[in-house]
């Protein structure tokens, strides 16, 4: 299998150690379902993450997306995924207001899993770097991918506002869970420039709602006096 990408990293010990991507293939399920597993035994608020089920997994695997995995050695330490998806009632492009015939045109970026004891060094970003770059190999026809992610999911909103995906909607998805529904125009050019920046607190959710209904995006988050605040742009 090709290596994608082969850097250095510090686990929680402050080691270094080597570790390589490569694409992933049905093969790989048992370790992606063990570092999901290690995930979602590690976290205080089970919310803050959807986890995918073993079908769903293999739906990606099996030609409906594309998965990219960090090893150290053999062991998966992290991964994260593109997945095509149905065009389904809950479609994502219907929340951030494309029309029917646009919905063809999303890919999702889906969950993005690192194992604790190697966090902190950027592999969210760099698995989303390479599988964009797999994806722009690809004669495809995505012009938009979109995500949610659940407000004070601190890593993984950063993770997208440094990536240029832009909040374009706040509400209830997977069974009433508020989440944010982010999306990234392929067509645009880089960094928009704002013409109006309106500041509200993440806590804030009728505003931040508000502000959407009203044209605005959520395209950044800052932490002044200890909470968290997400500019709205427009």
């Amino acid at each position: 299998m090709e290596i994608l990408y082969q850097g250095i990293l510090k686990n929680d010990s402050g080691t270094e150690e080597t570790f390589t991507v490569r694409e992933l293939t049905l093969e790989d399920l048992d370790g992606i379902l063990e570092v999901q597993n290690i995930i979602i035994s590690s976290l205080t608020d089970r919310n803050a993450l959807q986890p995918l089920t073993e079908e769903e997994y293999r739906h990606i695997l099996q030609g409906n997306g594309i998965m990219a995995g960090a090893f150290i050695d053999d062991r998966l330490i992290a991964f994260r995924a593109l997945l095509v998806p149905m065009v389904d009632e809950d479609h994502l492009g219907r929340d951030i207001g494309l029309g029917e015939e646009e919905l063809a045109q999303v890919i999702y970026q889906e969950i993005s899993n690192v194992i604790p004891k190697y966090r902190g060094n950027k592999l969210q970003q760099t698995l989303a770097i390479l599988l964009m770059q797999e994806l722009s190999k690809q004669e495809h026809q995505y012009r938009y991918v979109c995500c949610t992610v659940a407000p004070f999911n601190i890593p993984s909103l950063k993770d997208k506002f440094a990536q240029g995906l832009e909040i374009a909607a706040l509400k209830e998805k997977y069974g009433g869970m508020l989440r944010y529904v982010f999306v990234k125009d392929l067509s645009m050019p880089g960094d928009r420039d704002w013409n109006e920046v309106l500041t509200i607190p993440m806590e804030d959710t009728v505003s931040q709602q508000e502000a959407i209904s009203g044209g605005y995006r959520g395209f950044d988050m800052a932490e002044e006096s200890g909470v968290w605040q997400v500019l709205y742009g427009k």
